[in-house]
């Protein structure tokens, strides 16, 4: 099996999330697990070095900060409440907030790759069907390496989720790996 390269990165999309939209009760019946699973990937790979960015859409409101994101998402009324504590970023975390569905579009996502001389990425988080498919097929047309982490993405059910991978592995070359295989990648690196 083919390891994970030195030069990746965990990208984590739209994992702080409120979860205050339709149909958000089925999206949040697979997130709740994917959270768990990513949680301890993030743990993992920040133990071998490889940097985490949060990449996370703005809500539709433009005068947010990351950390006003984090603090909306932590109150004791918002559905996400329970996947965004399980989540959170530590101090030396990346995090790009984002207009739409894709993390490069109109964003410094690119450049901090760049900086960080990042050459694959690990992609989680939510919807699998939506926003990790457009940074995903963003990332591939600016010839990133890509290992989608089945196990850490959702979507609103499990054959979009199934479809969502299918289409990453056949058009944009990722890579398809559970949590569980890349972690035991990293142990033997």
């Amino acid at each position: 099996m083919q390891g994970i390269p030195h030069n990746s990165a965990l990208v984590l999309i739209d994992v702080v999330n409120d979860f205050d939209f339709p149909s958000s009760n089925r999206l949040l019946r697979y997130a709740g697990p994917a959270a768990r699973r990513l949680a301890k990937l993030k743990r993992a790979v920040k133990r071998h070095g490889i940097p985490v960015i949060y990449v996370n859409d703005n809500f539709g409101r433009w005068q947010s900060t990351f950390q006003d994101q984090i603090e909306r998402c932590s109150d004791a009324d918002c559905p996400g409440r329970l996947v965004t504590s399980l989540l959170l970023p530590d101090k030396d975390d990346y995090f790009v907030l984002k207009p739409r569905h894709s993390g490069f579009y109109s964003t410094s996502l690119d450049v901090l790759l760049r900086f960080l001389d990042i050459g694959t990425l690990l992609l989680g988080g939510f919807a699998g069907d939506i926003c990790v498919v457009y940074t995903a097929n963003d990332a591939y047309m600016r010839s990133y390496d890509l290992i989608v982490v089945n196990d850490c993405i959702a979507s609103e059910s499990q054959g979009r989720n199934r479809s969502a991978i299918q289409h990453m592995k056949e058009r944009l070359k990722a890579r398809s790996l559970s949590s569980r295989t890349v972690i035991g990648c990293l142990t033997k690196s």
